[in-house]
């Protein structure tokens, strides 16, 4: 792997696939816990896809922006 140098910039995650406890069956993420986590691990955005619903939307995007997260709205659906 190569060496960075300061002049590169450093590599970033975002995670754009994540369920919260809105996915029934399938969300492992509490709304109210996500973000003190996404800090820790230096992320600056994060996604919300929960299955077939948006019902947690509102309440991810206000807690995002009180963490001074970007938070990045979706929803995975089925066609």
């Amino acid at each position: 792997m190569p060496e960075t140098t300061p002049h590169q910039p450093q590599r970033q995650f975002t995670h754009l696939h994540l369920h919260t406890e809105y996915s029934l069956l399938d969300g492992a993420c509490r709304i109210d816990r996500l973000f003190d986590y996404i800090k820790q691990l230096g992320q600056t955005a994060v996604a919300i896809t929960d299955h077939g619903v948006m019902y947690g939307c509102v309440a991810f995007y206000d807690a995002a922006k009180a963490a001074g997260i970007k938070p990045i709205i979706g929803c995975e659906v089925y066609v």
